[in-house]
C-alpha cells in the first residue's frame, strides 16, 4: 500500500514548488538553461552517432561483409629513358605481366578453398541512345555472381540465363535511374536500347539502392542505379577485350640515333575489378594473403594489382566515429554537470533568501523531512521542465544539423528517455545539498535572520 500521507506531502510540496517557480520565471529559466542545453546536446550527439552507425551498416550491405576486392594498377609511365647504360639495363630487365584477367578469376576459384565465389567486372564509360536521346552511362560486364556479391536484387525481370551468357547474347539489366530516364512512366522490360554501337534487350531492372556521395567517395562505390549490366562474355565479344589488343603491349624499340624507349602500356588488364567472397569473415585476412601470393606468381612477380578488404576500412571508420561520438557525449555530459551545479547554486541562494520562511514553517510544525521535500521538489521540477524543453531543442537541433550539414541523424526513443532520466537525476543529486542545508537550520535562528 502506498502511504497516503506521503502522497499528500509530495503533492503539497510540488504545488508549493510550482507556485515558487511560477513567481520567479526568469530566474528559473536561467537556472534551467544548463539542463536544457545539456539534454539537447545529449539527444543531438546520440542522433549523430545513430546516423553514423546506420550509414556504416548501409555501406556494409553495399560492399559485402565477406568480400575482398582486387583492382588492377595500370601502367601510367610515359617517359623516355636517359642515355645511361644503367637505366637502359633496368628497363630491359623489367618483368612482363599479363595483367588481371578472366583466367585469374578461374584460378582463384579452383585454388583457394576458402573462396565462395568470384565476381569479375569490366567497366566502360560510354553512352546509351533511346528515342534519339543520348545519355552517358557506365556499361558493366559482369557474371551472375555479381548480383549476389553486391547485394543487388532484381526488381523486375530476371537475371541472365546460361544460354544468354554462353552465347554472348546482346541482353542487359539496367539500373532504376536508367529506366526512369529512358522509359519515363513505362516498364523497360523487353525494350531495346542502343549502347554505343550495339542494340541490347532489357531483361531486368535492379531494385533502387540509396548510395550517398560520401559512400561513393570513401569506398569507391559506383551509383549502381545508373549502370547498365551485360554478361561479361557479351562485353568481351561485342565491345572490347583488352587482351587481344596489341597496341598497348609493353614493347621496346631501337631508335636509330638513341637508346631504347619504353612505351607505356596503359590499362592492359582484361578486367577492371575482381570481387572475391569468402565463406567466413574470419578467413578474410588469410585469404587475402594467399590471394596476393597467387596473383604475384601468375603475374610474373609484378605487383600490378591492389587488394583491399572493405569491411576492415569500414570498421576503422566506425572506430573513429565511435571515438568522436564518445568525445561529443562527454562534452554533452559536462553541459549537464554544469547545469546541475547551476541548479545547486540557485537553490543555495534561494535557501538564504527564504531563511525566515524556513523558520516559520519549522515553528508551526514542519519537520526536516518536509523542508527537504519542498526544496527537492523545486530542483526536480526545474530539471524536469528543463529536460522537456531540452528534448524539444535537441529534436529540432538534430533536424537542423541534417538539413544544413547533410549529416544523417537518427533520433531514437531510448536516447530521448535516457537524456530525460539523466536530467531528473541531476535535479535530485544537486538539489539534495541545498535541501539539507535548509532543513538543518534551527527554527529560532532562522526566525531571527534578516
Amino acid at each position: 500500500m502506498i502511504d497516503k500521507i506521503l502522497l499528500e506531502k509530495l503533492k503539497s510540496n510540488f504545488n508549493e514548488a510550482y507556485w515558487f517557480i511560477k513567481t520567479n520565471k526568469v530566474r528559473t529559466f536561467l537556472t534551467a538553461l544548463g539542463i536544457i542545453f545539456g539534454v539537447a546536446s545529449v539527444i543531438t550527439m546520440l542522433a549523430i552517432g545513430n546516423g553514423a552507425e546506420k550509414e556504416i551498416l548501409s555501406q556494409l550491405e553495399l560492399v559485402g561483409v565477406n568480400n575482398i576486392v582486387v583492382t588492377p594498377l595500370p601502367d601510367l609511365e610515359d617517359e623516355t629513358e636517359s642515355d645511361s647504360e644503367e637505366e637502359t639495363t633496368n628497363n630491359e630487365s623489367k618483368k612482363f605481366s599479363k595483367g588481371l584477367d578472366i583466367l585469374d578469376a578461374l584460378s582463384i576459384t579452383k585454388t583457394i578453398p576458402s573462396v565462395k565465389v568470384v565476381s569479375p567486372e569490366i567497366i566502360l564509360d560510354t553512352y546509351v541512345i533511346n528515342d534519339g536521346k543520348q545519355n552517358s552511362v557506365k556499361l558493366i560486364g559482369v557474371s551472375p555472381a555479381f548480383f549476389d556479391v553486391s547485394n543487388i536484387h532484381i526488381e523486375k525481370g530476371k537475371i541472365f540465363t546460361k544460354y544468354q551468357i554462353n552465347n554472348a547474347l546482346p541482353v542487359c539489366i539496367i539500373g532504376k535511374k536508367v529506366e526512369k530516364k529512358l522509359f519515363t512512366g513505362e516498364s523497360a522490360l523487353g525494350k531495346q536500347i542502343k549502347v554505343k554501337d550495339v542494340w541490347l534487350q532489357v531483361v531486368g531492372v535492379i531494385e533502387e539502392k540509396l548510395i550517398s556521395d560520401k559512400a561513393q567517395e570513401d569506398l569507391g562505390i559506383r551509383d549502381l542505379n545508373q549502370d547498365i549490366y551485360i554478361p561479361i562474355k557479351t562485353f568481351l565479344v561485342r565491345y572490347r577485350d583488352r587482351k587481344i589488343i596489341t597496341d598497348n603491349l609493353d614493347v621496346s624499340r631501337n631508335n636509330q640515333n638513341g637508346p631504347k624507349e619504353r612505351i607505356a602500356r596503359g590499362n592492359y588488364h582484361q578486367i577492371d575489378k575482381l570481387t572475391i567472397q569468402v565463406f567466413n569473415s574470419n578467413e578474410l585476412k588469410a585469404t587475402a594473403e594467399v590471394l596476393s601470393k597467387l596473383l604475384k606468381r601468375k603475374h610474373n612477380d609484378v605487383l600490378d594489382f591492389e587488394i583491399s578488404i572493405p569491411i576492415q576500412l569500414l570498421k576503422q571508420q566506425q572506430k573513429t566515429k565511435q571515438i568522436f561520438n564518445i568525445v561529443l557525449s562527454i562534452i554533452a555530459g559536462i553541459s549537464l554537470l554544469i547545469g546541475g551545479i547551476g541548479i545547486m547554486n540557485i537553490m543555495l541562494a534561494s535557501v538564504l533568501e527564504r531563511t525566515k520562511e524556513i523558520g516559520i514553517i519549522r515553528a508551526i510544525g514542519a519537520t526536516e523531512e518536509d523542508v527537504i521535500l519542498q526544496f527537492l521538489s523545486e530542483s526536480v521540477l526545474i530539471s524536469v521542465g528543463g529536460g522537456i524543453i531540452g528534448i524539444i531543442v535537441g529534436i529540432i537541433g538534430a533536424y537542423v544539423i541534417e538539413i544544413v550539414s547533410g549529416i544523417e541523424t537518427v533520433l531514437s526513443l531510448n536516447s530521448i528517455l535516457l537524456s530525460f532520466f539523466i536530467a531528473v537525476i541531476v535535479g535530485l543529486v544537486f538539489g539534495i545539498f541545498p535541501a539539507k542545508a535548509a532543513a538543518n537550520k534551527k527554527p529560532i535562528q532562522a526566525l531571527r535572520s534578516e
